[in-house]
């Protein structure tokens, strides 16, 4: 999919929400600090997210909200239109982030990949005046993003085990399916490119 440099110069917001995303249970610890439109929906904000974590996108997410005036749970990401009633999930296209995430709101659970199971933990941090036309930018962070399908963090601990160590078995098969090498420590945060989130709602729900 391409993305664009950093962040998506059409947006111009006038108030953008600052987040922090720690991905659970990761050793070095991933986590990311990035600023977005404070206008932006959640598929908005999932797009960034993934962007800025460094996942590729490639399977089911779902953000978990205690609603901090009814104490409910709501869950928001993409409904499953065969079975609505077994896990009711409103559609994150049509929720903007400004009517649960704002002063006040407790840690979000976002969940990725719901075999692998990574799951991240997103604080909203403050809202601040945009000082720029580019939105999504990622203002912090450290830890590369683990491989997809790499096993959620049991699999991703054997797998550093295995790069790191020539003599283990799973070495070269570990190092040639991530393409060489692989820094778990790398991370840049300026470099981040942000992806436009209505290209990649096309892109998941339109083309063929």
């Amino acid at each position: 999919m391409p993305k664009t440099s950093r962040g998506n110069r059409a947006t111009h917001p006038r108030l953008v929400s600052q987040f922090l995303i720690v991905l659970s249970r990761t050793e070095p610890l991933v986590w990311r600090r990035i600023q977005v439109p404070e206008a932006y929906s959640f598929w908005d904000l999932h797009v960034a997210l993934q962007d800025a974590m460094g996942w590729l996108d490639y399977h089911l997410h779902e953000f978990e909200i205690v609603d901090s005036r009814t104490k409910r749970v709501v869950r928001v990401g993409i409904p499953d239109d065969e079975s609505p009633d077994e896990r009711p999930c409103l559609a994150g296209w049509k929720v903007p982030i400004a009517r649960y995430l704002t002063y006040g709101c407790g840690p979000v659970r976002y969940r990725y990949d719901f075999g692998d199971d990574w799951e991240h933990v997103l604080e909203f941090e403050e809202t601040l005046d945009a000082d720029s036309d580019v939105y999504p930018r990622c203002v912090g962070g450290s830890g590369a993003c683990p491989p997809e399908d790499v096993g959620g963090t049991h699999g991703y601990s054997e797998f550093l085990v295995a790069i790191r160590d020539p003599s283990h078995p799973d070495y070269e098969d570990m190092l040639r399916w991530v393409g060489g090498r692989f820094d778990p420590d790398a991370c840049r945060p300026d470099a981040i490119a942000f992806d436009d989130p209505k290209k990649r709602w096309k892109t998941a729900f339109e083309d063929d």
